[in-house]
């Protein structure tokens, strides 16, 4: 994480240009990671496994739910260490941190614990939809509980007739000619809905008011607490939104993923009548980079303990040779595949890293940088990576935590070895949020194709440099010529599948989860070529820390082993959607 932020995106620099973190070191920066990775190791890691195994329980009569043994008590260190607050607005008590800090924080939890990291996680959503559409009582009194962690926050969208088309829910909400409305209806798949860590959940709850327009156009959104608020801030009476029922998952058993009722619940309207997706997209945008983090960690936990294992485990000898004469086999370590399996979850963790820390600090410069310019155009190219982040980090993740769990042999399927929990908690993580399909008809059909590719040429500006400033370098052309040739290939793909989807926009559909990898590929390249750029003139200034040489030797494995996978996918996008519709008498 030090050297993605400090000797690849220079950080430090980047933020003098920014009024709030203009003062701020790599000092601070390092320490509060430092800290953040031993709360994350000794107080969260520790819980991952049982939390698993233990569940949450439902009391029907009651509608409470209790979390896993340790899970309430490592969240109230969390609330007491000022965890929740990292990257949070001063004025309602944050300590102002920028959103890289907090990113490189819940990458390591979700390394620790995705199950538990969801539940301050979807806070910081709510926290962040709020903040930017709430009503100043609303931010008032919500935020600050939020900021502390004393309250925990959920989005209410999915129905359970409708998941991504949010325009067919039906949950209703009814003016009481008192600023307030009773929110009734039905919701599933809720995260973190119900729980005992906090004494207080804000629900962000999508509804339609009695004169809306059908669809998407007519949706809008309430806070709607599990205790209503009183004047002085204390809770009063209990809301009638309940958890009715909890889902059996194959994975992140510990978090509790809820059916809620509403039952005239009261609320309060968040942004304009009719426009609430305006505002959950704040919160939605969110969790999608959140979500690119979860399989991060888990990616990144996977590898270090298949690493560990395979070091260890003896089994065979090498088929050039007997490498470890002193024992009866040779760790499984020295077998190619092997090195293969662990490579490709490394590289994928390590390309995933730089890609989602950029797009975290690209996200501070749209926020808060005070040229007008540059705050939109890293807007733009932040809406860009947002379904590339959330996509291509979750597929990977999937295929890495498989390849760690086959690294295991036989013991990955056991419970114990923690190895299968990874891939049962990394599954979901493709599916939620919206599906890897719809954010790859999100990044084709709408960031690239609606501008005519305005915005993916504003990120290949970014690419061209780099290869203009590093082409004439030997050393680098390794990685530089296949960058090179992909970002070419890039403009011609991109052209030829916006003609063919302007005469059937089914070609868009039938292209788009190929191209979102391509374009994955396109981003990892151009991260791992200035990583490979970093490292080749550490190693020329004389250093000789193995670090940098490893970096190299993952680059070369990424760029020869896994970027080529960009031609196939560009050869299957490009053979039309005819072989996938013209198929009724396949599909009877």
């Amino acid at each position: 994480m030090q050297f993605v932020m400090h000797e690849v995106l220079n950080v430090v620099d980047e933020f003098k240009a920014l009024p709030k973190h203009a003062d701020l070191d790599a000092d601070t920066l390092n320490a509060v990671l430092e800290e953040g990775g031993k709360f994350a190791a000794e107080v969260v890691q520790p819980l991952n496994l049982r939390g698993d195994a233990e569940g949450c329980t439902l009391d029907k009569a009651t509608h409470e739910v209790t979390t896993p043994t340790g899970f309430k008590d490592a969240y109230a260190q969390f609330v007491e260490g000022g965890w929740a607050a990292l990257s949070c607005d001063p004025e309602y008590g944050g300590q102002g941190l920028p959103l890289l800090i907090n990113q490189c924080f819940y990458e390591m939890l979700n390394s620790a614990s995705q199950a538990w990291t969801m539940y301050p996680g979807l806070s910081h959503g709510a926290y962040e939809a709020l903040h930017a559409h709430g009503t100043d009582e609303q931010k008032k009194t919500f935020l600050p509980k939020l900021v502390s962690g004393e309250w925990t926050g959920t989005m209410c969208l999915t129905e359970p007739h409708c998941g991504t088309d949010l325009g067919l829910l039906t949950t209703r909400a009814e003016p009481q000619g008192d600023g307030t409305y009773r929110v009734t209806g039905n919701k599933i798949f809720i995260s973190a809905g119900e729980h005992d860590l906090a004494p207080n959940i804000i629900h962000l709850v999508l509804a339609r008011l009695p004169d809306a327009p059908k669809g998407s156009k007519g949706i809008s959104l309430f806070l709607v607490p599990k205790y209503h608020v009183k004047p002085d801030g204390s809770l009063g009476e209990r809301n009638p939104i309940f958890c009715t029922g909890l889902e059996h998952k194959m994975g992140i058993h510990a978090n509790a993923t809820a059916q809620l009722s509403l039952d005239g619940a009261i609320g309060t309207l968040v942004g304009e009548p009719n426009k609430g997706l305006q505002a959950m997209f704040v919160m939605m945008n969110t969790a999608r980079l959140g979500v690119g983090n979860q399989s991060l960690g888990l990616t990144e936990v996977a590898y270090q303990n298949a690493l560990a294992y395979a070091k260890e485990r003896l089994q065979m000898r090498s088929l050039s040779g007997t490498k470890a004469k002193d024992k009866p086999a040779d760790p499984i370590i020295v077998h190619p595949d092997v090195r293969k399996m662990l490579l490709t979850a490394k590289a994928y963790a390590e390309g995933g890293r730089a890609m989602a820390m950029y797009g975290a600090m690209i996200a501070e410069k749209a926020h808060h940088h005070p040229d007008d310019k540059v705050r939109k155009d890293s807007e733009e190219i932040l809406g860009l990576l947002t379904p590339i982040v959330k996509a291509f980090l979750t597929d990977n993740g999937f295929a890495a935590t498989n390849h760690c769990m086959q690294v295991f042999g036989g013991h990955g399927y056991i419970h114990e070895t923690g190895a299968e929990q990874f891939v049962r908690d990394a599954r979901i993580n493709m599916i939620y949020e919206g599906t890897n399909t719809v954010q790859s008809l999100d990044l084709l059909g709408r960031k690239i194709l609606q501008n005519q590719g305005a915005t993916l040429k504003k990120f290949g500006k970014q690419i061209e440099a780099l290869i203009a400033e590093e082409g004439v370098n030997e050393k680098m052309a390794e990685f530089i010529n296949p960058l090179a040739t992909l970002a070419d290939q890039m403009t011609k793909f991109t052209t030829e599948i916006g003609f063919k989807g302007f005469v059937n926009a089914d070609e868009v559909g039938g292209a788009s989860v190929d191209y979102l990898r391509v374009a994955g590929h396109l981003v990892f390249g151009y991260f791992f070529a200035r990583m490979a750029s970093v490292a080749l003139k550490k190693i020329g200034e004389g250093s000789t820390d193995p670090f940098y040489t490893a970096k190299l030797q993952t680059a070369r494995f990424y760029f020869a082993r896994l970027f080529p996978e960009t031609a196939s996918l560009m050869r299957t996008a490009r053979s039309g959607v005819a072989n996938l519709l013209d198929t009724d008498a396949a599909l009877t």
